[in-house]
């Protein structure tokens, strides 16, 4: 299915600090839960609750020209330059460019850049899993143990489990993303499992108890896993190994995805190892047909305001009546480089952004002292979407590293995986308020 997309150039100048601060979380599942609960209860603002007004706007560089009112009014003149240069549009032109596409799983992934941490990826969406030991005589789940994998009581396992892989697969079709889907227990699931709890009215303490189980499989849930024939567009387009210096890659026309199983892992919200493991002996060539988790479709539902949660780490997705639709884990600022405070506003989307770097202005890369224009793709550093927010150079946006989000700081920006930042871009559109709640 062809996609309608833009492309950004993106100058994200708050970016100070020369590298991200890396985090590990001590939060304990029910303080996690805690602090997620206070802050979904709520369905809207308080009133007479404080917020950052969008900044004023600067005049427009010298010798160009503003871009229309019409075209996301609200954003910065930069930004309104780059995407008139672009051809990008607001918020909404793009979601109806992008109709007929809601229903897809297609997912793509990028790098860290503005706005993202510079860190090893772990080996498991939850914070701490790297160091997670494999249940004694269970060792990685195989397609037949998640497919009969049913609930006997207590909490999820310590390690890697079948149960936990589909706990992962009935929260993101629910809407609550546990990240990548990889089977181990840990910060990331507890704090979905108390995003869903919030949701539903339970007592938050982040574990999975056979309330949550029953409300999770309410319905007769479709099969967790199905088969996919690799395709011949999935194993083209693909990109050699990419270095990590910023020069090399502007040198280059296309940040790809560098082998198919990074693709389809990106598609089906995987881990890559896990994906691999589940389909061991495969050559990954079109015409293949391997196993895949079924996370559901895109959701629909539009999205009247959002909320990010500093301290727990997640950002909530609300409707028109209030009530939570979405919740994403995602990685904020440090205290070095922190995220904004107050209440912002979504002002565009920029489908398959390229990056300018400025060494002035932003964080140090390596020995690049040169302003630099990176190629858009899916391993771009800001991800295959930039959602574009009224303070001067912050944004929502992807990642290259989705197994990374609960492990690190950003410099600033507020990055999840791109398969759920695709999935709000589509949802969301310009005015849309976004609060930063501390």
């Amino acid at each position: 299915m062809t996609r309608n997309l833009t492309r950004l150039s993106l100058s994200v100048l708050a970016l100070a600090a020369s590298g991200a601060v890396a985090q590990q979380s001590d939060d304990s599942g029910a303080a996690i839960a805690a602090d997620t609960r206070e802050m979904l209860q709520g369905t809207a603002p308080e009133a007479g609750a404080e917020t950052t007004p969008p900044a004023e706007a600067a005049p427009a560089p010298q010798g160009e020209s503003a871009a229309p009112a019409s075209n996301a009014s609200s954003a910065q003149p930069e930004t309104l330059r780059m995407l008139e240069q672009s051809g990008a549009q607001p918020t909404e032109a793009q979601q109806e460019a992008a109709q007929g596409t809601a229903g897809s799983n297609e997912a793509q992934t990028a790098p860290d850049g503005a706005g993202s941490a510079q860190t090893q990826p772990a080996s498991g969406s939850d914070a701490g899993s790297q160091a997670a030991p494999v249940q004694a005589g269970e060792g990685p789940p195989t397609a037949g143990q998640i497919e009969a994998a049913q609930y006997a009581g207590g909490p999820l396992p310590d390690g890697q489990s079948a149960l936990t892989v589909k706990t992962q697969v009935l929260l993101d079709r629910a809407g609550i993303s546990p990240g990548i889907i990889d089977g181990w227990k840990g910060g990331m699931s507890e704090s979905a499992i108390a995003a869903f709890e919030t949701r539903e009215g339970f007592e938050a303490d982040g574990q999975l108890d056979q309330q949550v189980w029953d409300a999770l499989t309410a319905t007769e849930p479709a099969p967790m896993l199905q088969s996919y024939t690799i395709t011949e567009e999935d194993a083209s387009g693909l990109s050699a190994p990419l270095p990590e210096d910023y020069a090399k890659l502007a040198e280059l026309d296309w940040l790809g995805y560098t082998s198919v199983a990074e693709k389809l892992a990106e598609r089906f919200h995987m881990d890559q190892g896990f994906l691999e493991t589940l389909n061991s002996g495969v050559a990954w060539r079109a015409g293949e047909t391997i196993t895949v988790v079924d996370p559901g479709p895109r959701l629909e539902t539009k999205v009247a305001r959002v909320e990010v949660r500093k301290d727990t780490s997640r950002l909530a997705g609300f409707d028109e009546s209030g009530r939570m639709i979405l919740n994403y884990p995602v990685t904020i600022g440090s205290a070095q480089t922190p995220s904004p405070s107050g209440t912002v506003e979504v002002v565009a989307v920029a489908m398959e952004p390229t990056y300018t770097y400025n060494p002035d202005v932003n964080f140090q890369q390596g020995d690049n002292d040169e302003m630099l224009i990176l190629p858009p793709g899916p391993n771009g550093p800001v991800g295959s979407v930039w959602i574009d927010l009224s303070k001067p150079t912050y944004g929502l946006h992807g990642t290259s590293d989705p197994d990374s989000l609960f492990n690190a700081a950003s410099h600033g920006c507020v990055r999840m995986t791109n398969w759920d930042a695709e999935e709000l871009a589509h949802l969301v559109s310009e005015g849309v308020t976004v609060e930063f709640v501390e």
